[in-house]
């Protein structure tokens, strides 16, 4: 078995229930070119969850993976800036967001069965 590291990360979606259900209906099928760069990154299996406008997110990443290599990568990749600048329609940062920032990393405060 791998082992894996886990982050939460959270956002906001503009808070409007059509515009929600377009960045859900979205998310039914995720452009190929995304999943290959979550993969790429390092990344191991990703979850979105929704409640109202809030999104939390959680990411399994592997020993390659890490934020700043992740951000390069999407960087350098036009079909992943096409799709970030799609999703920032639907999207909205938190107000304790730094600039430019959209995904927030959460801190783990609590956690039923430490490996």
């Amino acid at each position: 078995m791998k082992n894996l590291k886990r982050y939460g990360l959270t956002l906001d979606l503009v808070n409007d229930q059509d515009s929600i259900a377009e960045y859900k209906k979205y998310h039914e099928q995720i452009w190929p070119e995304i999943t290959k760069s979550l993969f790429d990154a390092g990344i191991e299996n990703a979850e979105i969850y929704c409640v109202g406008n809030r999104l939390f997110m959680i990411l399994e990443v592997n020993d390659s993976f890490s934020f700043e290599k992740k951000s390069d990568m999407d960087a350098k990749n036009p079909k992943v800036q096409e799709w970030e600048a799609l999703m920032w329609k639907y999207q909205q940062a938190l107000p304790i967001a730094k600039e430019g920032e959209k995904w927030v990393l959460m801190d783990r405060i609590y956690q039923l069965n430490p490996q």
